[in-house]
C-alpha cells in the first residue's frame, strides 16, 4: 500500500472560499481568484503573510497566471507552483498542498482552483502524434450517451431513473449561491432537448467561470495562530491514479475510480458505508450512477434504485453531490475539484444551511481528468 503521510503528520483543511461558478464574464481571472482566497483566509482567520506555499490548479489560463494575481495580496516570495491536470487540476492543487503540510516541508498551505474559458479547450493528445482510433468523431456527451444505453441495458434501467441523478443534483444546485445553475427542475424538463441517444443539455454540466481555495494547516500552524479547531477538517487521505492496461470492453474512468478509492479507503481506514456526504465527478447525469458503484457504495445496477428512493438525497444514507455536483454547481474545469473539497468541510462542519446532510462526519471528493487521472480526498471531522 502507498504510503501515507497524511497519517504521520496530521493535514487540516482551516479555510475554503469560493468565487461563484457563472457564464464567462468581462472579470478577469485575477478578480476570480483573489475573491476565493481572500475568503478562505478570512475563514481561516489568517493573513495572507501566514500562508507559506501556494498551488494553483488551472487548465485554461496559460503559462505564469500565478505570481501576478497573488502577487496583489503582498509580494511574500513563497513558493509557487501552477497545477494543470485536465478536470483534476483542482483537486490535484489540493494533493500536493496537503503533501507539502504533510511532509513538513510547511505548515500552512494555499491550493486555488481557477479557470476562464478562453474558446475551447486545448488538448494536448491532439498533439501527441499517435492516430485516435475514433478519430475525434465521438464528442464527449457522445460518449457517455453510449456509456448510459450500454448501462440501461446491461442493468435494465429507464433513460428516466438516469435522469433523476440530475434532476436531485438541480434540487441541490437551487440552493447553493455558488453554483451556476440554481433552479429546480422537474424530471420532464431534464428529459427534454436530447443531444445524443438518451442524453439531454441538463444531464450535461455547463462549462463556465470561477474560483475555489482551500488553505491547509498542520497542528503547529493551527496552534501557533490560534486557529479554530473545531472548524478545522482533518484530511485523512489523498490518492491519484492514472489508468493502465484495461481489458476489452472495461470502462476506464470507473475501473480507475475504483482502484484510487481503495487506495484512499486504506489508507484512511474506512469504508465506503462510513460516507456521509460524497463529491463526485458528475460532468454527466450516467457518471453518478457509475461511480458511485465504483466507490463502492452500492453493486453494480443498484445506483439508479438508491436514487430514485431519496439513499442518495440529503437525508439518505449518504448525500451526494450536495452542492449541486458538476450538473449544478457547475464544472468550470481548474477549481472544481478545490470547490467539492469546499463543500465536503462546509458539509462536515455543519455549515452548509438548507443543503445540509445531518450529522455528517466523514466525506469523500472525487475527480477525474482526461488522461485518463483520478484523484480522491477522504475528510473527516473530529
Amino acid at each position: 500500500m502507498t504510503k501515507n503521510l497524511l497519517a504521520e503528520r496530521p493535514v487540516y483543511v482551516v479555510g475554503i472560499g469560493f468565487h461563484p461558478y457563472r457564464h464567462r464574464s468581462d472579470a478577469t481571472y485575477v478578480t476570480l481568484g483573489l475573491t476565493a482566497v481572500r475568503q478562505a483566509l478570512d475563514d481561516a482567520a489568517v493573513a495572507w503573510a501566514d500562508v507559506e506555499v501556494a498551488y494553483t490548479g488551472t487548465a485554461l489560463l496559460g503559462m505564469g497566471a500565478s505570481r501576478i494575481m497573488l502577487s496583489r495580496l503582498g509580494s511574500t516570495g513563497i513558493p509557487m507552483t501552477q497545477i494543470e491536470n485536465a478536470s483534476a487540476s483542482g483537486s490535484s492543487a489540493v494533493a500536493q498542498a496537503c503533501l507539502d503540510v504533510a511532509s513538513g516541508r510547511s505548515d500552512l498551505a494555499l491550493a486555488l482552483g481557477l479557470d476562464k474559458p478562453r474558446g475551447g479547450l486545448p488538448m494536448g493528445p491532439a498533439e501527441a502524434g499517435m492516430a485516435n482510433l475514433e478519430g475525434g468523431t465521438i464528442v464527449p456527451f457522445t460518449h457517455f450517451a453510449l456509456l448510459a444505453s450500454e448501462y440501461m441495458s446491461a442493468h435494465g434501467v429507464s433513460p428516466e431513473a438516469v435522469a433523476k441523478a440530475a434532476e436531485k443534483n438541480h434540487r441541490n444546485g437551487a440552493n447553493n449561491p455558488n453554483a451556476q445553475r440554481q433552479k429546480i427542475r422537474s424530471l420532464a424538463e431534464i428529459m427534454a432537448e436530447p443531444i445524443s441517444g438518451s442524453m439531454t443539455r441538463l444531464q450535461c454540466c455547463p462549462v463556465g467561470e470561477g474560483a475555489a481555495a482551500v488553505i491547509v494547516a498542520s497542528e503547529e500552524a493551527i496552534s501557533r495562530l490560534g486557529l479554530d479547531r473545531s472548524r478545522a477538517v482533518r484530511v485523512l487521505s489523498s490518492a491519484t491514479r492514472t489508468e493502465r492496461l484495461y481489458g476489452p470492453g472495461e470502462g476506464i474512468d470507473a475501473a480507475l475510480t475504483a482502484e484510487t478509492a481503495k487506495v484512499a479507503f486504506e489508507q484512511a481506514g474506512i469504508e465506503p458505508t462510513d460516507l456521509d456526504v460524497l463529491e463526485v465527478h458528475d460532468a454527466f447525469s450516467i457518471e453518478e450512477l457509475l461511480y458511485t458503484e465504483a466507490l463502492g457504495l452500492c453493486q453494480p445496477g443498484e445506483a439508479a434504485s438508491l436514487v430514485a428512493n431519496g439513499q442518495f438525497d440529503l437525508g439518505g444514507k449518504c448525500a451526494v453531490s450536495p452542492s449541486g455536483g458538476l450538473l449544478a454547481m457547475g464544472h468550470p474545469i481548474g477549481p472544481t475539484g478545490a470547490g467539492q473539497i469546499g463543500e465536503i468541510v462546509r458539509q462536515l462542519r455543519g455549515e452548509a444551511g438548507s443543503r445540509q446532510q445531518p450529522d455528517a462526519r466523514t466525506g469523500l471528493a472525487h475527480m477525474v481528468g482526461v488522461g485518463a487521472v483520478c484523484v480522491v480526498h477522504v475528510l473527516q471531522r473530529g
